[in-house]
């Protein structure tokens, strides 16, 4: 019996299965050594750690590691935003750096099967050893929160323009929960039209890789064809996939940016 914690990039096909290294750890040394020959012959390269427990560590350490990073740089947009700056130069700039710095993106939360979960096993399992860890529990409170944040930036703009979010049409750009994939789970976009449905508002969405998605109240949204036809008082921008046309945006009443991506037109707002 032995762990071998999956490394995979869904929808990334930069790092083939058999060129990234396996962590592996067995629950008695003979059990980690048949374990590391069994996959030695699908990858180039396994690292054998001295237990089980050490590899699932791994595997917790590594999304942990970017759920903080991204908890991170999501403060940092609001600390830029705040102080009247552009987050996206200010990563852009540090990722020049050759040591010490690795660029992590701000967005509207986090979704997948690993990094919005992964965490949680661990705080769950500290939790019943009595330990804490406060940097981690702040950074998957501040993930939790980002959805909701999107909704109250959402209401904001609609405000200004002497509109409530009962009654307004909002359209969502892409709802899986990162570009290029057809993955919905832990997506923040499920939330985000869940909250807001529930405040009245009139939700669509815009995915050619999701053609039908939850509403979060029992029913089931279908992805519109063409999203310029439908006059949206609000468009959020939520994943933006490569082949996603997003060049009539700048005609749209209103914009709100998720990706940190778009170009800095009149309409559009910062998340």
């Amino acid at each position: 019996m032995a762990f071998s914690p999956e490394r995979i990039n869904p929808g990334v096909d930069a790092f083939s299965h058999e060129d990234v290294p396996r962590v592996v750890g067995g629950v008695t040394q003979a059990c980690g050594d048949a374990a590391a020959a069994l996959l030695s012959a699908s990858t180039k390269s396994v690292h054998k750690v001295p237990s089980a427990d050490v590899a699932e560590m791994t595997k917790l350490v590594e999304n942990t590691f970017r759920a903080v990073n991204i908890a991170l740089a999501n403060e940092f947009a609001d600390i830029c935003q705040g102080l009247g700056m552009e987050v996206m130069d200010v990563i852009e700039a540090a990722s020049t750096k050759p040591y010490g710095f690795m660029p992590f993106t701000p967005g509207p939360g986090v979704g997948g099967h690993c990094i919005p979960c992964d965490p949680h096993y661990l705080l769950w399992q500290l939790r019943k050893s009595r330990v804490t860890a406060p940097v981690i529990e702040h950074a998957m409170a501040g993930i939790a929160g980002r959805p909701h944040q999107v909704v109250e930036k959402a209401r904001k703009i609609l405000s200004e323009r002497n509109h409530g979010l009962t009654g307004a049409r909002i359209l969502i750009m892409g709802v899986a929960y990162k570009p290029d994939v057809e993955d919905l789970r832990e997506s923040p976009a499920l939330e985000i039209i869940a909250e807001l449905i529930a405040d009245g508002a009139e939700v669509a969405y815009h995915d050619e890789w999701c053609p039908t998605a939850p509403d979060g109240h029992g029913g089931r949204l279908e992805s519109l064809p063409d999203p310029r036809a439908w006059n949206a008082d609000l468009v959020i921008m939520h994943t933006r996939h490569s082949a996603m046309d997003t060049g009539w945006l700048s005609e749209a009443s209103a914009v709100l940016d998720t990706t940190y991506r778009l170009p800095n037109d009149a309409n559009v707002t910062r998340l």
